[in-house]
């Protein structure tokens, strides 16, 4: 196993699923066993990746045995208190000191603490540290270190080490998430991940070609898995809401007849139906996210990085997107439980608290985007030029005359209609670009005036993506299933377009020849498709195949057994151990007696 991750020096489809860091099983049993996340996540979700990418085969053979058989327990330390997404402005810095072969490490400042790493609070005794590297009084940028931070027989802090843990958060309290410092701490020369840049003994530096793409290429990773994550997340949270929609019976529309599942009602299926079509969404796309990667990783491993821009351009808006969405369509199924839904047992408050965090970290939202929105202007600047473009972004072609497309409401028509508002928006960006030019900005400034119509491309182009890459893969996946499959995963997939057809209505009239008789026709049809899908319902969510130990809800159980689920957790409660509290006596009765 570690000689096939030493022989590619980089992170491989093969070599990860050795590892089991991208295990199903492995997801799931961790997921039955802690109710928020594992403290060990950093460990096989970050750490070890970066030695695999990294390291060199030397350092890789004495890093990853240690790390694969828990010798050691590591996490990744970038972020700061003073910076987050901005990495080029990290503080921490690490000077090499030719005398004695070390790197010195040091926070000047109390912003330059390192803050939020997983794991870091208690639990790791190593970490990998973002610092900025000087050597003969040079500094020559971010460059990942491996450190010891706790002694290995005693757990305690290393001298010149500071480390703790932040506190309380909304979700994540499981993850021990800490801060650590250093006090010219010092470390080898050879902890110096030297995969991609080195650091000779008399404090020479070398590096390879192209070096921060390279660096960066191994970070793409955890975004790439973040878009597989939330598909998974929200896949739980409308496993929960639609069994317990199935079983909940609310008002009476029709006089003298039960009352219906609420999952009968058109609004109910309005807030649910497009939680499963999206699960299925982000799961195709994060799969075909993935081979695209693993197809980067392998040109790079032969010298070639020209495909990594368009990578990191598809890996950051996806991530964007997909948590963003993951986190409203959770909260969306919260609400679709009424007042149960507020039950922490629900599990539901646990996966919102856990899909809103994956908006900050590895990337906030509305700084991916603009990553992704250099990447398109560019683009479409070199359009102009004559140079070819990607094949993610082929459809800028059809707009570049800036006429409007005419409109076609079959699902392949409005996938098209996506493409002419993500190429309008982009084309739109491009033109305040140089109208702010050429009245007299530098480019800079005419970027940042058009920061906010740049964000909704970057979202535009995103979503053209996964629509387009959903309803392709859906039919080529299903080329070989039954009539009854390939139908229902069809709808699922339309569903999907038509949702958010209708809600970009603005953007197609705008980009496209889309009139009001054709909204009215989307709204019908949606409408209509909601019946269809209704008699499936609970067996799509079923199939997610969950048990009840990873759903952990008591709405979401297989049985059924809603409100006997509720009760029993109720009885759990410590207030419920004794009939009558301490308190009481001590504070409520003294009130009632006016003894206060």
């Amino acid at each position: 196993m570690y000689g096939q991750i030493v022989r590619d020096g980089l992170v491989n489809v093969t070599g990860i699923e050795d590892l089991g860091l991208t295990s199903p099983v492995l997801q799931r049993t961790s997921d039955a066993f802690f109710k928020e996340i594992s403290p060990f996540l950093l460990h096989f979700g970050m750490f070890v990746p970066t030695i695999i990418g990294q390291c060199t085969p030397e350092q890789q053979a004495k890093w990853l045995p240690l790390a694969m058989d828990l010798k050691i327990i590591g996490t990744y330390a970038q972020t700061e208190l003073g910076h987050g997404t901005f990495i080029r402005g990290l503080e921490t810095t690490a000077t090499y000191d030719a005398s004695t072969e070390q790197f010195i490490l040091k926070t000047p400042k109390l912003s330059s603490y390192k803050w939020w790493a997983g794991g870091l609070g208690k639990t790791a005794n190593h970490c990998i540290v973002l610092a900025q590297l000087y050597t003969k009084g040079v500094c020559h940028g971010p460059h990942p270190f491996i450190v010891q931070i706790r002694d290995t027989e005693t757990h305690m802090p290393l001298p010149g080490i500071k480390v703790g843990e932040i506190g309380p958060k909304l979700g994540f309290n499981t993850a021990d998430n800490g801060f650590l410092g250093f006090e010219d701490f010092r470390i080898p020369r050879e902890n110096l991940m030297m995969k991609n840049a080195q650091v000779t003994k008399d404090g020479t530096y070398v590096k390879v070609a192209r070096h921060g793409k390279l660096t960066y290429g191994t970070m793409v990773f955890v975004r790439v898995m973040l878009v597989s994550d939330m598909a998974y997340c929200l896949a739980k949270a409308v496993t929960i809401a639609v069994r317990y929609s199935a079983v909940r019976r609310q008002s009476q529309p029709k006089p003298d007849q039960p009352e219906p599942q609420v999952l009968d009602y058109l609004t109910q299926q309005h807030k649910l139906f497009i939680c499963i079509s999206t699960a299925h969404a982000m799961k195709l796309t994060s799969t075909w996210l993935w081979n695209t990667f693993t197809g980067v990783l392998a040109d790079m491993r032969d010298g070639n990085t020209d495909t990594l821009p368009e990578l990191h351009a598809l890996s950051s808006c996806l991530k964007a997107i997909s948590t963003s969405d993951t986190s409203a369509l959770i909260e969306q199924c919260r609400f679709a439980c009424g007042g149960h839904g507020y039950m922490y047992s629900s599990n539901l408050p646990a996966l919102y608290s856990f899909a809103t965090a994956t908006r900050t970290y590895e990337g906030d939202y509305t700084v991916l985007l603009l990553q992704t929105a250099r990447f398109l202007v560019k683009s479409w600047e070199q359009m102009d030029e004559g140079k070819p473009l990607t094949p993610t972004l082929a459809y800028l072609e059809q707009s570049r005359n800036g006429s409007q497309v005419s409109w076609d409401d079959s699902p392949e028509g409005i996938v098209r209609g996506f493409d002419a508002v993500a190429a309008g928006r982009i084309g739109a960006c491009v033109k305040s670009i140089r109208k702010h030019i050429n009245n007299g900005m530098d480019y800079e400034d005419a970027w940042q005036m058009t920061t906010v119509q740049l964000v909704g491309a970057a979202e535009a182009h995103c979503r053209a993506v996964i629509c387009r890459v959903y309803r392709d893969e859906t039919a080529r996946l299903t080329a070989g299933c039954s009539p009854g499959v390939k139908a229902v995963l069809d709808q699922l997939s339309t569903l999907y377009l038509l949702y958010w057809a209708l809600e970009r209505t603005g953007d197609l009239l705008r980009f496209s020849s889309l009139s009001e008789r054709d909204i009215e026709n989307l709204q019908a049809r949606y409408e209509a498709l909601l019946l269809k899908i209704r008699p499936n319902a609970v067996g799509l969510v079923d199939a997610f195949d969950f048990r009840d130990e990873v759903l952990m809800s008591t709405l979401g159980s297989y049985d059924g057994r809603v409100y006997e689920r509720l009760m029993e957790e109720a009885l759990k409660t410590p207030l419920n151990r004794e009939p009558v509290s301490d308190s009481f006596h001590k504070y409520i009765k003294p009130m009632m007696q006016g003894k206060l």
